[in-house]
């Protein structure tokens, strides 16, 4: 089934993609969980620094950790931007699905203020940047500011982003939903939003970008034209969904890029993804 072999190839690549931390503090963000930690990387120099919240994917399930993630990290540090590279709860962990990987990812994010009281960074050029479902989450996570005040995803006052950069990520879970091949395997989005969606219809509508659009922040949306996993007509779908809303929203689609190139530096991909985010922090390169 292609599926399978789409979801196969996806965890190799993952695995490929992490190494060491080199430079890098691991820090908690909360207290509830040992998942709840970040690693931050500074570039040399005094800074203040714009940041990136940088999100991992891995079908939002606890088989793919931010180790998927450090390579990118790495590189942006090196290109002049400090990298908040954030672990979550995720579905197979203890309280990881709903509520606790969307409240973690916030938690995350508005750590920021904590870390910038220590830290050179310039919380007013602060980017989130995910790749696969942490593309949906960095999504989400400028969504949240439009949720309903009594749902449990709620927060008071969330990190004011400057823009987020969706790598290979969903914005429309619905539509990933009624995918017949959809790479995760059936039951996933039921377990990560704790029932299907006509048991917790809410759920679906809070958790899911494309739900809560206009976002009101800057959205770069970058694919591969040769993805398996997250076909760029479906990233170009909910681009379409975001400008009708009124949403400024770059879509970028990279020939010939399959789903882990985006994330991995010295891959063709890589140099598309870089300028982008360095654009939307307002970063010399």
């Amino acid at each position: 089934m292609r599926w399978l072999a789409a979801s196969a190839l996806f965890l190799l690549a993952a695995c490929a993609t992490a190494g060491p931390a080199p430079e890098a503090r691991r820090i908690s963000y909360a207290s509830v969980d040992p998942l709840q930690f970040g690693e931050l990387r500074l570039p040399p120099g005094s800074g203040p620094f714009p940041l990136a919240i940088v999100i991992h994917g891995g079908c939002w399930l606890s088989g793919v950790s931010l180790r998927s993630t450090t390579r990118l990290a790495s590189a942006l540090r090196d290109a002049g931007v400090a990298t908040w590279n954030i672990e979550y709860r995720r579905v197979g962990d203890a309280g990881g699905g709903w509520p606790g990987t969307f409240l973690d990812v916030a938690a995350a994010t508005d750590f920021a203020r904590t870390l910038a009281k220590k830290q050179p960074l310039d919380l007013s050029r602060v980017v989130v940047v995910g790749h696969s479902a942490g593309a949906h989450l960095a999504l989400w996570d400028a969504a949240r500011a439009r949720l309903p005040a009594q749902s449990e995803l709620h927060s008071g006052s969330p990190l004011r982003l400057r823009g987020v950069v969706a790598l290979a990520g969903p914005g429309d879970l619905r539509s990933l939903a009624a995918r017949g091949d959809f790479v995760c395997g059936g039951g996933t989005l039921e377990a990560l939003l704790g029932g299907t969606l006509a048991s917790v219809p809410e759920h679906w509508a809070q958790a899911s970008p494309a739900a809560l659009l206009p976002l009101g922040v800057p959205q770069t949306l970058i694919s591969g034209a040769s993805d398996l996993v997250i076909p760029s007509g479906m990233v170009a779908e909910y681009a379409r969904a975001a400008r009708a809303a009124g949403d400024r929203t770059r879509l970028v689609d990279v020939t010939g890029a399959g789903h882990m190139d985006l994330v991995a530096p010295g891959s063709q991909a890589f140099p598309t993804v870089l300028e982008n985010v360095l654009a939307l922090v307002g970063a010399a390169h």
